[in-house]
């Protein structure tokens, strides 16, 4: 059976009505009516005056009925100008949330959507209540990077933006108040520019970036399409009018003689028009074009202007043209020459292009249609129709998309889903060692919604006349963390030092007061904890002092001026390697402190590079014999001290240093004993390497020296 579809363009200028015959996937135009406002009753496709408006409605509907019987439904579309599409952000913290569920992501979402709903309000200045007609999610991210879905994902902070678009309440309210004096029942609403997309530029069609323009009498309105979908709508409040109003100002002409001339013009170079005063004038083409340029050329600068503020600074792929202003002459080629586009990318679009659409041959195919065919098939293939819903004892009435759930009713109840979950347990802020951080609460608790009396979630859907219920989830609960979890676990450190193994325990102190730890953390709290400390702190803590003075520099007071010995000084080794007293250490580390074994007083010369004697090999008598001379003497409370007396820290020594002066032949009397012959006159001769010398004569290393004793005559 062909099913009949009832549907009315309500526009500037005239209300159209149209009956189509649907039979599988295939429309047919059974019949169209138009007729005329008489009075300014519609301005910008806004009802201003409903009586006015119900009135051409309901003689539209007489007629129609005359033919084709009782039309009590019909689907209508509310004006692209009306809609108003917004962008929106919301980020919340999920840390110490587990997983997110699909009634997470939802709510965020529907977060986002009621953030746009409040920039329209804000924007456009006004208290009105807007419909959400539809949103589609841009972006999720989660910490900053984008994912495709937030479904079971975890985190610290998880965003989504949307862009939503909306209608103003009062603009469907005027629509069904006009319906209901003409005695019809809104079957279905759709959106003027939603219906022309929706016949022209099928969805597989919409990855292209593409303008459509549905220029009416008073307005001319846009819709983009790009990725798959409809991206922007717009407005601007010139049309075909102004270029009517061009000719019949400039060649005195009926503004409904003006009209068709303009239309004659768009197929032929030459028309015949009659002014007020009677008198036939045949007009060119050319001279009429020039007549209105100005008027032309704002129009074109309008639309154009509009499509690139809403394409982003950008042309569109093509631009289709559709509605009875597209008759305008030029108006296709200065659309392209202002866009920057080849002609051929800006063409004007009858109900020919329309598929699946069966068309007869009383009707005329030109653009004028496609709006009034596009709402009786949208509003068939994607209808929006109301429901009435209780929320919290309140009716509302709603737009009833494809699936309308509960998160649809709340938006339209003006519900704040912030306010359905528990707030955030209150934070804690601390200071760990002189570092501030932020102890965040426990995540409150998602609301109890019922439906019907039936616990519920924000996707499950809704039908007409449905009861819903909201509770507020309980509020979190503040943080409960204990200090030592503040620690990361490190209250203990065991070390070995020499040999033997010593544990340390941390020293805890909150706002001054040495704790335990296992205490909770309180708002403001100060905490201190000191485990990284140094070998020597270390040593103090075990309580070995001996080792602490064997770490202590080595010095001696030398002629009343005070001299430190590193040398002398104690050594500490970690883990096998030298280190110094003021390094740290780490759990495990092996320690040895060896002192150094007292020094004598050759030691200490070595380390403070003085000599105390000089010597020299010589040869006597064929005998080597090493002749010495002390040059440096010490002495401790003036008592002369020999090379191996032990040197004490602390001592104070007096040291006399001797000029080196070398060696002379009488030097070798202090290491030999002479034996003086019995018999002579003891006479004797000194001899150096086999030449006669005297007792101050110098020597060096390797002379070989003798003594002779002549023989008595």
């Amino acid at each position: 059976m062909q099913e009949k579809l009832f549907a009315l363009d309500i526009g500037t200028r005239s209300v159209v009505g149209i009956i189509l015959e649907k039979e599988q996937e295939c429309y047919k135009i059974v019949d169209i009516l138009s007729q005329e406002h008489s009075e300014r009753a519609m301005l910008d496709g806004q009802i201003h005056d409903v009586l006015a408006v119900a009135k051409v409605i309901a003689h539209i509907k007489r007629q129609l009925e005359g033919i084709h019987g009782p039309l009590k439904r019909v689907s209508v579309a509310a004006a692209g100008r009306a809609l108003k599409t917004e962008r929106a952000e919301m980020t919340i913290k999920i840390g110490g949330k587990p997983t997110l569920t699909r009634e997470d992501v939802l709510h965020l979402e529907f977060s986002a959507v009621q953030e746009a709903q409040s920039i329209v309000a804000k924007q456009k200045n006004t208290q009105s209540t807007y419909y959400c007609v539809g949103y589609s999610v841009l972006y999720y991210h989660l910490d900053g990077q984008e994912l495709g879905s937030l479904l079971d994902q975890s985190g610290d902070e998880a965003s989504v933006e949307i862009i939503a678009t909306f209608l103003p309440k009062v603009v469907v309210e005027s629509l069904l108040a006009a319906l209901k004096r003409a005695d019809l029942e809104m079957q279905a609403l759709t959106l003027e520019p939603i219906a022309a997309i929706n016949v022209l530029i099928p969805a597989s069609m919409r990855r292209l970036n593409v303008a459509l323009v549905d220029i009416g009498a008073g307005t001319s309105d846009i819709a983009l399409t790009d990725s798959g979908t409809v991206i922007a709508y717009g407005m601007v409040p010139v049309a075909g009018d102004e270029i009517t109003e061009a000719l019949s100002d400039h060649l005195l002409l009926d503004f409904p003689v003006a009209e068709q001339a303009k239309r004659d013009l768009t197929n032929h170079d030459q028309i015949e028009v009659t002014d007020i005063l009677g008198f036939a004038n045949e007009i060119s083409r050319a001279e009429i074009i020039d007549v209105i340029h100005p008027a032309l050329d704002l129009l074109a600068e309008s639309i154009s202007s509009e499509i690139l503020s809403l394409n982003n600074g950008k042309s569109p792929r093509a631009v289709m043209l559709v509605g009875g202003g597209s008759h305008t002459p030029e108006l296709p080629r200065l659309l392209a020459q202002k866009l920057n586009l080849p002609e051929n990318r800006v063409a004007i679009r009858g109900i020919d292009a329309i598929q699946n659409l069966e068309i007869s041959n009383m009707i005329q195919t030109g653009p004028e249609l496609v709006t009034p065919i596009g709402i009786a098939i949208a509003a068939d293939q994607n209808p929006i129709q109301y429901i009435s819903v209780t929320v919290d004892g309140r009716p509302i009435r709603l737009f009833d998309m494809e699936r309308t759930n509960v998160g649809d009713c709340l938006l339209t109840a003006g519900i704040r889903m912030s306010a359905l979950y528990g707030k955030p347990g209150m934070a804690k802020i601390v200071e760990i060692n002189g570092h501030q951080i932020t102890l965040p609460g426990h995540q409150g608790e998602k609301s109890r919604i019922t439906l019907n009396g039936v616990e519920a979630s924000l996707d499950t859907e809704v039908r007409n006349d449905d009861i819903i219920l909201t509770a507020k989830g309980a509020d979190g609960a503040p943080s409960h963390t204990r200090i030592k979890d503040l620690l990361d676990g490190q209250m203990n450190k065991t070390v070995t030092v020499n040999e033997i193994p010593y544990t340390l325990s941390a020293v805890i102190l909150r706002n001054g007061v040495a704790v335990s730890g296992d205490e909770l953390v309180e708002d403001h709290d100060r905490i201190d904890c000191r485990l990284q400390i140094s070998i020597q702190e270390l040593i103090s803590e075990i309580q070995l002092p001996e080792l602490l003075t064997c770490l202590e520099p080595f010095s001696i007071s030398l002629n009343g001026q005070d001299i430190q010995i590193p040398a002398m000084t104690g050594k500490i080794t970690r883990n096998g390697l030298e280190t110094k007293p003021g390094y740290s250490f780490d759990e495990g580390d092996e320690i040895v402190i060896a002192p150094i074994d007292q020094p004598s007083l050759k030691d200490i010369c070595n380390e403070l590079k003085v000599q105390q004697a000089c010597s020299i090999p010589v040869f006597f008598e064929d005998d080597q014999i090493v002749l010495s001379r002390k040059l440096a003497e010490f002495r401790r409370d003036g008592l002369i001290l020999d090379d191996d007396e032990k040197i004490h820290a602390g001592d104070s020594l007096t040291l006399i240093q001797q000029k080196q002066e070398p060696f002379i032949f009488q030097d070798l009397f202090r290491h030999i004993d002479i034996d003086i012959p019995t018999k002579g006159n003891n006479r004797f001769i000194l001899m150096k390497n086999g030449q006669e010398t005297t007792f101050h004569e110098t020597v060096s290393p390797g002379d070989r020296l003798k003594i002779h004793w002549p023989a008595t005559v």
